[in-house]
């Protein structure tokens, strides 16, 4: 066959030869085409100090403004989005093969949701902080009850659908009703404060689908990232989609910890950055004279992070600089948390990004950390006028197992 101007055909490589160009450009998905035909803007980067000063552009979907959010690190694994509500108005109503968590960054409204052949919607009100989810595949429409416009930052599912479907009439037209999911119970957006340990690592868990403050709710002790860490998984609309809230004392500092792309951190209270580098750096890169590969992100309410922006294992440490304690909430999408990844079932796992290096996990205890971290940290509350709270005591070895402390031999 010969090559014509209107087409080329494929010719087998010469012996010794392979086959193809070598290099190539990666393919935008269909989420990726699909966001940019929205006609908003798509912002990508490692994160952004404030999602309130990102750029929004009329929405004729949603039939307000807005703009997507697409970090480093979570093509493909799940969708952020940024939407204004009018004015005392109201965006178009919605109904999407694809789940969705909603914060409220700024506003107050309610929100009105209905599966299809029911008499009348189920209307809940929310505010600034409020965190919800809408049920799979149910109509909604949010009301914006306020003279000053309100904005919503929302994380979908939708890249995990749309790259797999490939057809938008099917994802925002498909008639079926999740039932299972959203059956119309009267109480279904009453929030639920019961605290129980989630089936799979034991760890603090409410099932609610309405939060009314994320900011300023209760979180339960957890301790496991830093000394007094508060924290608690949020059960949603039966979602596949995970998330969490977690508060580190003021004075104190996560430990680092590593661990695949996925998660996003949102800062709901606060003030402070986060230390990300790849674990090829080891644990110590400003020691190893690599610090002009780590990257950093600086944040207040409401800032994001990608905790590991980009493949393979990023360790990550975050950093509370202001006088109240450093709240997040950790928005990672459906079936990328480890514990909910695909695997053997049955197959033993380990809380990893909670368990010391030497006990084989990945978090680096403070006493193994990088000496310039503890450094920066007290030379930036001493900016802020903030104490220090990070004891001598968290930074000792502790003793290995049958080894004799002194002191300890009477």
């Amino acid at each position: 066959m010969h090559d014509t101007p209107d087409q080329v055909h494929w010719h087998e490589p010469k012996t010794g030869e392979n086959a193809g160009y070598g290099k190539f450009k990666r393919a935008p998905m269909p989420y990726d085409r699909f966001m940019e035909a929205e006609g908003v803007p798509v912002y990508r980067g490692i994160g952004v100090r404030r999602v309130q000063d990102l750029p929004l552009a009329p929405w004729k979907r949603l039939g307000g403004r807005g703009s997507y959010v697409q970090l480093f690190g979570t093509e493909g694994l799940w969708g952020l989005y940024l939407v204004e509500i009018p004015s005392a108005g109201a965006l178009n109503v919605e109904r999407h093969l694809y789940e969705k968590v909603v914060l409220v960054v700024e506003g107050r409204g309610t929100t009105e949701v209905w599966q299809e052949g029911q008499g009348k919607p189920h209307v809940f009100e929310w505010q600034k902080g409020s965190l919800f989810s809408i049920p799979l595949n149910a109509y909604h429409r949010l009301v914006n009850a306020a003279s000053a416009p309100a904005l919503l930052l929302c994380g979908t599912s939708a890249p995990n659908v749309m790259n797999v479907i490939d057809n938008t009439d099917f994802v925002f037209n498909c008639p079926y009703t999740f039932s299972e999911r959203f059956a119309g119970a009267e109480d279904y957006f009453k929030p639920r404060d019961d605290i129980e340990p989630d089936p799979i690592r034991g760890l603090a868990m409410r099932r609610t689908n309405l939060i009314p403050d994320i900011v300023n709710t209760d979180l339960p002790l957890d301790n496991r990232r830093s000394p007094g860490y508060r924290r608690v998984e949020p059960f949603m609309a039966g979602n596949r989609f995970y998330l969490w809230i977690g508060q580190h004392e003021t004075g104190r500092y996560s430990k680092a910890h590593k661990h695949a792309s996925a998660a996003v951190l949102v800062c709901i209270k606060g003030k402070g950055y986060t230390y990300t580098w790849p674990e090829t750096l080891g644990t110590a890169p400003w020691r190893d004279g690599k610090a002009d590969k780590v990257l950093r992100q600086d944040y207040e309410p409401v800032g994001l992070v990608s905790a590991a922006p980009m493949s393979g294992d990023w360790f990550h440490q975050h950093f509370g600089i202001g006088k109240e304690g450093l709240r997040i909430t950790a928005w990672h999408g459906p079936n990328n948390q480890r514990s909910r990844k695909p695997g053997r079932p049955g197959e033993q796992l380990l809380d990893y990004g909670a368990i010391d290096l030497g006990k084989g996990g990945s978090a680096i205890p403070y006493h193994q950390e990088d000496p310039a971290i503890r450094t920066e940290f007290e030379a930036a509350l001493a900016r802020e006028g903030v104490a220090g709270r990070m004891n001598p005591e968290f930074y000792q070895r502790p003793p290995a197992e049958g080894e004799v402390v002194m002191g300890d031999v009477m």
